[in-house]
C-alpha cells in the first residue's frame, strides 16, 4: 500500500500503527485467565483471580 501510494518514510512513520493487534490482545487475556501474564504486575494479578 506505501509502495503503491509513493508514501516516503517519514508519512508511514504518521501512518497509525495500532498496539496491541486484536491477536495480541486475545493471547495477552487468555494468559491472564490462566494466572500466567506477561504484562500484569504479580500484585494485581493475585487480585484478579
Amino acid at each position: 500500500m506505501a509502495m503503491r501510494n509513493e508514501l516516503t518514510a517519514d508519512e508511514i512513520i504518521e501512518t497509525i500503527h495500532p498496539h496491541p493487534t486484536l491477536s495480541e490482545g486475545l493471547r495477552k487475556a487468555v494468559l491472564a485467565a490462566q494466572g500466567r501474564p506477561i504484562h500484569i504486575p504479580p500484585r494485581q494479578v493475585a487480585r484478579a483471580r
